[in-house]
């Protein structure tokens, strides 16, 4: 048969020399590719009428490229141009969903998302550093208080844990916080409720991510910190303490707490020449609400609400002054000015003996303490606060904070009764915080 004629009826017959002459077809393997196995399913979704063939024929070496052992029909070895870099699994090392926040607050990485203020004996905004530092570290924040139950009521003698009076003027200290808070941006969430119970709640709701308050010193609040801190140990909320309702600052202190004198007078010498922390400014504009959760301010309680029958309470207790005392930070401050200036304007007169004569004015002596001390109880203004309004209004020679109280004016002796108070604050939350059984007494020494 003619050659060219047996081509032209079987085209696919090559002669010798033509397959000497064209380049060797590459052998096919066949593998089975099992995707679950190289990827998650919750990644692979294919649609439910897609068909994925089981096999999947590739040229042998672009097997080789990606260093894939298979079996086919042996070749000459081919050295790899190529190294596959793709992990089989690729969530073997997963990226960091959540990156560290930078130590620099004021770079916007290193801001909390949100966070949650809660508010304490600390009803102000100004010289307020849980709220100051809450708002420079955050991108939102939720401030708190929670009115709890375990403060009202009658205790185990029968009296009442929390007088008419005192309740009053909490409620109104706790609006008036409300209403600087909203002139600034911002609002009060007021919950009746125990905190570790509540706080933990908000901080789920919106997800908040640290907690700030200011630390305080009575046995039950200490009892509280520890509550509150096991409800959020699970959560991983991080609970920022600070402290601010002394004149002097505990971390200034040239002792350590339990070290601290047992006496009046061993504390007073020892805190000579310690100077005042300068106080911190109000925020103008606060950070607003969180977004998330959509959590209701709540409605202010009354005395109803806090298990107190108004008109029989109000009636069987006489206020211990005769003119009106309203709560809030606002009253404090316009009293405090007040107080300053009176004080400015009318020095003690001096006896024969050129001793000062406190029992001479009104504003000294046994009518002094009952102007400021509710507010500054509440936490309505700070004793760093009292002290600078009073070094604005009087000249650095008759203002000290560390007199005697004896051979100084009015304003000297407010810085006397303020070290008092330094005094039974610290010596509380030593032994609140000590752990030991036996505590000695304190003794008071002049």
């Amino acid at each position: 048969m003619d050659p060219k004629q047996q081509d032209s009826e079987n085209p696919d017959a090559q002669t010798p020399s033509d397959h000497q002459s064209h380049l060797p077809i590459l052998p096919f393997t066949s593998i089975t590719l099992s995707l679950p196995k190289l990827l998650p399913t919750h990644f692979v979704s294919p649609p439910k009428n897609l068909k994925i063939p089981a096999t999947v024929k590739i040229p042998t070496q672009i097997s080789s490229l990606f260093n894939l052992s298979l079996s086919s029909t042996p070749l000459p070895p081919t050295k790899s141009i190529l190294k596959s870099t793709v992990s089989a699994n690729p969530l073997q090392n997963p990226l960091a969903l959540n990156p560290r926040r930078p130590s620099d607050p004021s770079n916007a990485a290193g801001l909390r998302r949100a966070s949650i203020v809660w508010f304490r004996n600390d009803l102000r905004v100004h010289d307020n550093e849980s709220l100051t530092s809450a708002n420079n570290e955050s991108i939102s924040v939720l401030p708190v208080y929670c009115f709890d139950p375990r403060d009202f009521g009658k205790s185990s003698s029968g009296f009442d844990k929390t007088g008419p009076h005192r309740a009053s003027f909490l409620i109104e200290s706790v609006s008036d916080l409300r209403k600087n808070l909203q002139a600034r941006g911002s609002d009060l969430i007021v919950r009746i409720g125990k905190p570790e119970t509540t706080i933990a709640e908000l901080v789920k709701e919106i997800g908040a991510e640290a907690v700030y308050a200011h630390r305080e010193v009575s046995n039950d609040d200490v009892k509280g910190e520890s509550k509150i801190e096991t409800a959020l140990k699970d959560e991983g909320v991080e609970i920022k303490y600070f402290w601010g309702s002394t004149l002097y600052h505990i971390e200034d202190l040239p002792f350590k707490l339990e070290e601290m004198p047992t006496n009046y007078g061993g504390f007073r010498d020892k805190v000579k020449g310690i100077k005042v922390r300068k106080t911190i400014e109000a925020v103008d504009q606060l950070k607003g609400l969180p977004s998330g959760g959509d959590v209701e301010a709540g409605e202010i309680p009354s005395l109803v609400d806090l298990g107190m029958n108004p008109t029989a309470t109000m009636s069987q207790v006489k206020p211990v002054v005769n003119a009106p005392v309203v709560g809030g930070e606002t009253e404090a401050m316009k009293r405090l000015k007040q107080f300053a200036a009176e004080c400015e304007a009318q020095p003690p007169k001096e006896t024969k003996d050129g001793s000062n004569d406190s029992s001479s004015s009104s504003i000294y002596g046994a009518n002094f303490s009952c102007k400021i001390s509710p507010w500054l109880a509440m936490g309505c203004v700070s004793p760093r606060s009292m002290f600078d309004e009073l070094k604005k209004s009087a000249s650095s020679s008759r203002v000290s904070s560390g007199s005697n109280g004896k051979d100084g004016d009015g304003m000297n002796w407010l810085m006397y009764e303020l070290l008092w108070r330094d005094f039974f604050r610290f010596i509380t939350r030593k032994y609140s915080s000590s752990k030991q059984q036996k505590i000695a007494p304190v003794t008071v020494t002049v």
